[in-house]
């Protein structure tokens, strides 16, 4: 009989070694090694492994050529932000992973999803490893959600819910969370490396081959990473991140994999009393609290995904009473705050060694993308000589080392976007390229640096 053994496997990484570390040496994770017992499967015999007596192939190669070019299926989503998302509807045997901080929704969303999919397409099956069915029922009565083909299961152990799919044939099969569940098959308990990769490979399994959409809801880690090993996300088809400050009432849903959409696509929510509402109008949405000609705002035209969105940036300048002033940056990266004030300095000649410096996006959001580098260094600038900037003027550029600005992309739907909230000017990089026309009811003022683009969202002199 073959022999046990005792390897250790990273949680954050997967790499499996022989002898425990305090510190993986692949990933650098503290504290990640978990001791798994593997009993490795007999070796087959010598007979068995010869080509007269193997197993026949089940399946066949085929000529490119050959293939049949169907259409692609997709299951309508009424919720059209989670549509948006996975890009366009449900892929029938697709398995997608929702993972975000606790508390912040991942529950009531796919609770909300799971009720108008049981109205719409069939059977859905909710096996919840962390929660009661009278659990479930009272966030259904809060959510006022009712749906005679949504099916709740309280169920950890994969075999069992394996089960009742049979038993049940759903259309969608939710697993809340796939670190609760674990396999007979191994002796690990359940959220160890050897079950989550175990468990996710057979519901992968159980979609390619019976056609059933399944959710899969994964913890996150301190850092903010999916817990568990890397292969589960190599695994799934989809990986979708429910983002947001737990003093916020807005959601982000972002799509980070998705093999039938495009990724870094986003859907936009807003928790209220009655559930995870849509927000069909992101950009008004995030402007409607804004304060009008106050010194230090600018707006700036970002993209998510696909979807443009306009986004308050928000910079206070104050002078300091110590040697170091302080730079905070909340929404954006603090490396690139620091930056954009060296170039401040030295490209424009503004004084900031003896100002604090703090910039903030308003709404919770965190804008990544090197096109609000102008709106950041704009708001900087206006805080600094106490103007505001006109009312009707947004920005969009990336800003170089040498304070020249740089081109974006998809600028026409951000153009088209802003012209939709009442924008009438806009400062964009004079790109050495002739690109498309503005769309109507906007000017594009192209600017070369960034002095040129303070010049023309600031006109006039600083106050001496």
């Amino acid at each position: 009989m073959p022999k046990a053994t005792v390897i250790y496997v990273c949680e954050a990484c997967g790499r499996r070694y022989t002898q425990a570390y305090g510190r993986c040496p692949n990933c650098k994770a503290w504290d990640s090694l978990r001791e798994v017992v593997e009993a490795p499967e007999p070796r087959p015999s010598a007979r068995k492994a010869t080509p007269e007596l193997a197993s026949p192939l089940r399946s066949a190669p085929q000529r490119l050529a050959d293939v049949p070019s169907g259409g692609e299926t997709r299951l309508p989503i009424p919720i059209q932000e989670f549509s948006r998302v996975l890009g366009g509807g449900l892929v029938p045997g697709s398995l997608i992973l929702l993972s975000g901080d606790p508390g912040i929704g991942k529950s009531t969303l796919l609770l909300q999803l799971a009720a108008v999919m049981a109205q719409t397409i069939g059977r859905v099956l909710y096996a919840s490893g962390e929660e009661s069915v009278q659990q479930l029922k009272m966030r259904a009565d809060r959510l006022e959600i009712a749906a005679d083909a949504l099916f709740l299961v309280t169920e950890t152990n994969l075999e069992s819910i394996l089960a009742h799919v049979e038993q049940l044939q759903p259309q969608i099969l939710i697993v809340d969370s796939i670190q609760t569940v674990y396999s007979d098959d191994k002796p690990s308990s359940a959220g160890t490396v050897t079950q989550v990769r175990e468990c996710a490979a057979r519901l992968q399994l159980l979609a390619k081959q019976t056609g059933i959409s399944i959710f899969l809801v994964g913890h996150v880690t301190k850092e903010g990473t999916i817990a568990g090993p890397r292969v589960l996300e190599h695994i799934v088809d989809t990986v979708l991140y429910l983002e947001g400050d737990a003093f916020q009432a807005y959601r982000l849903l972002r799509s980070v994999k998705n093999r039938f959409g495009a990724t870094s696509e986003v859907g936009v929510f807003e928790m209220r009393d009655k559930g995870m509402v849509e927000v069909s109008n992101p950009s008004e949405a995030f402007l409607a609290e804004r304060v009008v000609n106050a010194p230090g705002s600018a707006i700036v035209v970002t993209m998510e995904g696909t979807r443009p969105l306009l986004v308050e940036v928000q910079a206070l300048a104050s002078p300091t009473v110590y040697p170091n002033p302080r730079r905070a940056a909340n929404g954006v990266d603090f490396n690139r705050l620091q930056l954009l004030t060296a170039v401040l300095v030295r490209r424009v000649g503004l004084r900031l060694a003896e100002q604090d410096i703090f910039v903030n996006v308003v709404g919770g959001l965190t804008v990544d993308e090197p096109a609000a580098d102008l709106a950041v260094a704009t708001a900087i600038a206006s805080s600094i000589w106490d103007k505001a900037l006109p009312a009707d003027l947004a920005l969009i550029g990336e800003v170089g080392l040498s304070g020249e600005l740089r081109a974006v992309s998809q600028l026409g739907a951000r153009l088209r976007e802003a012209a939709k909230l009442g924008f009438k000017r806009c400062i964009v990089p004079k790109a050495l390229r002739r690109g498309d026309p503005p769309p109507a009811g906007i000017q594009a003022l192209p600017a070369r640096t960034l002095s040129e683009a303070l010049a023309i969202a600031l006109p006039r002199e600083p106050k001496p």
